[in-house]
């Protein structure tokens, strides 16, 4: 039996990048998957097949998360095909970089929809499932600039470092009901993104992370599998950081 056996999994944002591998971890660990994505139907389709092929349920849901209205329709909906939600990941994240000279209001306030109002979304609309069963596990996904800041990204650094004031609320209004949340704080991740950046800046953030290498999808997707599964049972209210000991 996988570590998630049994369990139903809301990923939202998981049509590619760290969200898809997620999704291929969870299900490798016999989780129901529902993913949610905002415009790439055509991969969305192809990771519901390509999970199917393995063995696994999964089903995608054309969502927007910045939105309470879609949100709260998209946990009805899963709710309906599949019982339940026992594990909620807030995934869905983008970036609009500039300067705060020149960040405009539309730049800051798509982000905080985006990012950080996703996360009361999606956990306000599980939480009547999961205190119903007294139990749950929701995952947010913060940043490594959301602790420390990063030039050009005061936009994105505020949304992340929102996520851990959020992660921490919810664990101690909601641990007396068995329900746990935590955050993951990813470094240096390399996806898709990544690879259009320039060789040798990649290769300088390299040098500068401890273990040499930047991470991959599955480094962090193997982070969410300890925090969903039972082997965290003890665990709540904490941000784990996946960033080859970037942030010593």
């Amino acid at each position: 039996m996988g570590l998630l056996e049994g369990k139903v999994a809301i990923i939202t944002g998981a049509s590619r990048g760290i969200g898809k591998s997620i999704a291929q971890r969870f299900v490798e660990e016999g989780a129901s998957v529902a993913f949610t994505y905002r415009s790439s139907e055509e991969k969305a389709q192809a990771l519901e097949k390509e999970l199917a092929a393995s063995g696994g349920t999964a089903r995608g849901f054309k969502s927007n998360a910045g939105s309470l209205a879609e949100s709260e329709q998209l946990i009805a909906d899963v709710v309906k095909a599949f019982g339940t939600v026992d594990i909620l990941v807030n995934n869905a994240g983008i970036t609009r970089d500039t300067l705060l000279m020149r960040m405009s209001e539309e730049q800051w306030d798509e982000i905080m929809e985006v990012n950080l109002k996703s996360c009361f979304n999606l956990t306000k609309g599980v939480l009547r499932t999961m205190l119903k069963a007294r139990s749950g596990s929701i995952i947010n996904m913060s940043s490594v600039v959301g602790i420390q800041g990063n030039a050009g990204q005061a936009n994105y650094s505020a949304s992340k470092a929102g996520i851990l004031g959020f992660t921490k609320s919810v664990a101690l209004e909601l641990g007396s009901r068995s329900i746990r949340c935590n955050a993951i704080a990813p470094g240096f991740i390399e996806t898709e993104m990544t690879e259009a950046l320039d060789p040798d800046t990649v290769q300088g953030w390299r040098d500068g992370i401890p273990l040499k290498r930047g991470g991959t999808p599955t480094d962090v997707a193997n982070a969410c599998v300890f925090l969903a599964s039972d082997l965290s049972a003890y665990i709540t209210g904490q941000t784990l950081s996946v960033d080859g000991g970037m942030r010593m």
